[in-house]
């Protein structure tokens, strides 16, 4: 992942990197939609939006499996 252990230690700062991700997240899903229904034929910058979309989605569930926490009873 591009997120160093020590760049991001505290659950505030995890908190507030995921939110930033989820929400840049929903923003490519809106951008790509719009794309969509205009029948853009510019299909590279259409796979690239996607290709970041997918890595958001991959950087949301590592930072989220770092906030939870492991629960081994």
């Amino acid at each position: 992942m591009c997120y160093g252990v020590a760049m991001l230690t505290d659950r505030d700062s995890l908190l507030r990197k995921l939110h930033e991700l989820r929400s840049e997240h929903r923003d490519l899903d809106t951008v790509i939609a719009r794309f969509a229904d205009q029948g853009s034929t510019d299909q590279l910058h259409l796979q690239r939006l996607k290709k970041r979309k997918l890595m958001l989605k991959d950087e949301v569930g590592w930072l989220e499996s770092r906030l939870i926490p492991d629960n081994i009873a």
